[in-house]
């Protein structure tokens, strides 16, 4: 993927993707930023798939997902640590972007310390076993999207997306477009043409009120 893309898709907010997304290509509420103020994050994803109670395949990934890459985790519980602060250090300094897993980590102070964008359901501290092979740079489940490889992830405050290789250069676009758009146009410009719109809704629905 050119990384122009990334760099673009990481000036554009998810609210803003969504608007030329459809809702089975944003994740859960559940996978949210683990340390206040973090920046928002934009790559490739390489997913991986860890079987329930092991973390091994998220361990191997961090020396197989090439620079600027998301690593994307479908975790098999909640009860088991898929990763902790060396990690992470480890991920950061081999230019991996940021973690989105489908379950959780420990060490997060570490990770916030070193400024590592970590997205997960929560900090447990028990580890979890190197034992279990699963899915290793192939496609995954996380957060109830599908995710294959190379697929970009848009993550921060407002959510986490993820636009399918295929449609990156079309969704960008069309989320540039309609970014720039609401750039030039003023609140009362944005209230009046609202309000016109939601009248002539509740014109058509003949309602009274």
């Amino acid at each position: 993927m050119d990384d122009s893309i990334s760099a673009g898709f990481a000036k554009l907010s998810p609210t803003v993707l969504c608007d030329v997304l459809t809702r089975d290509r944003v994740m859960d509420l559940g996978i949210r930023p683990l340390w206040p103020d973090m920046p928002r994050v934009a790559g490739p994803a390489y997913p991986v798939r860890c079987p329930p109670g092991d973390n091994l395949m998220l361990h191997a990934a961090i020396y197989r997902a090439q620079p600027g890459s998301i690593l994307v985790a479908q975790g098999g519980d909640t009860a088991y640590a898929l990763a902790g602060g060396n990690v992470c250090a480890v991920a950061q300094k081999r230019g991996i972007v940021a973690f989105v897993l489908d379950g959780v980590i420990r060490d997060v102070a570490e990770a916030r310390a070193m400024r590592f964008p970590l997205f997960a359901r929560g900090v447990v501290p028990f580890p979890g076993a190197k034992d279990a092979l699963g899915v290793l740079g192939g496609p995954v489940r996380c957060g109830g999207v599908e995710v294959t490889p190379g697929d970009i992830v848009v993550a921060d405050e407002e959510g986490i997306v993820v636009v399918s290789a295929a449609r990156a250069r079309e969704v960008l676009a069309g989320a540039q477009a309609k970014a720039a758009k609401e750039a030039t146009q003023s609140l009362e410009e944005w209230e009046k043409a609202h309000r016109a719109r939601v009248e002539e809704i509740l014109r058509q629905k003949r309602f009274a009120g």
